[in-house]
Formats: structure tokens, sequence, C-alpha cells
């Protein structure tokens, strides 16, 4: 029974992850704005790193279980 929040909280770490991963590669090829109100480096920057701690963290709790 423990592992249940465990596989939903991975699987939604890894799907957030992605999304975001995906969302922000196309914003950057695109040329639209990643975050309102910041340069479009650092934006694309702190996307891309908090898209690969999701998705890590994810991944992490999906092997864990």
């Amino acid at each position: 029974m423990e592992s249940g929040p465990e596989a939903f909280a991975g699987a939604a770490f890894a799907l957030f992850g992605a999304g975001l991963l995906m969302w922000t590669g196309i914003a950057v090829r695109t040329g639209a704005p990643v975050a309102d109100g910041v340069s479009r480096p650092v934006g694309a920057v702190a996307a891309l790193l908090f898209g690969v701690v999701f998705l890590a963290a994810g991944c992490w709790l999906l092997v864990s279980l």
C-alpha cells in the first residue's frame, strides 16, 4: 500500500518534468518568451534546470518502487 502514493508522485513529477522540457524547447526554438519579465537566456536555463530536476526526481521515485 505504501507504493501507491510513491508511484503517483513519480509519474506526476516525470510527466511535469518532460512537459516542461518539451515546452521550453519549443519556446526557445520558435523565439517565444519562456518567462514573463525575465531575460530569455535566464528563463530558458531556469526552465531547463527545473525540468531536468523534476524528470530526474520522478524517475528516481519510479525506479525505487
